[in-house]
């Protein structure tokens, strides 16, 4: 996976009023297992004496989050939508798809393909219609498979049908560049 240099770690704490959220200061060094698959009991600290001041206190036992770049096409649903498409900070690609399409059975690997490539600098999703007709009602989807490319929160543009991956390819670096 494409997780060399895209990680984002902060600890987390909190109040009975608000969360503290903040990154890790230069002298807090992590060690992050070697493995394909992170695992965050495997998270150590040296050098931690905020850490420590979090969890002397009162409050919940701190905890620790991290985002990596995603190298595939993670499915989105109504509950989610708003946290991992509008709210992303990255342009987004939304495949909207159903199990019975031959079509989007076709597209696929190419949007897999794309997600692959393009890891850490866009998030791909893909949205069931099926499931989530609510999204697709709102984005005004008549036929699928249906790409969306969002950026900061805004749809910008939609292609309809199984198209070619440099189509895709197109689209996406029009928006890295923008």
């Amino acid at each position: 996976m494409a997780m060399k240099n895209c990680f984002q770690v902060s600890t987390v704490s909190s109040t009975a009023t608000a969360g503290i959220v903040r990154p890790f200061a230069s002298a807090e060094k992590l060690h992050f297992p070697t493995s394909k698959v992170l695992n965050l009991a495997n998270v150590s600290f040296s050098s931690s004496s905020s850490f420590q001041s979090l969890r002397g206190s009162s409050q919940q036992k701190p905890r620790v989050i991290c985002k990596a770049a995603v190298d595939q096409v993670q499915p989105v649903s109504d509950s989610s939508w708003d946290d991992q498409v509008i709210a992303s900070e990255i342009p987004v690609l939304v495949e909207f798809w159903a199990p019975w399409c031959g079509p989007c059975r076709m597209i696929a690997p190419v949007i897999d393909e794309l997600a692959k490539d393009y890891a850490g600098k866009i998030s791909c999703f893909k949205v069931n219609t099926d499931d989530c007709p609510n999204i697709a009602s709102k984005y005004g989807i008549r036929s699928i498979p249906t790409v969306l490319f969002f950026k900061k929160g805004e749809k910008k543009e939609s292609i309809i049908g199984a198209v070619p991956k440099n189509t895709l390819s197109d689209t996406i670096q029009k928006y890295l560049d923008a």
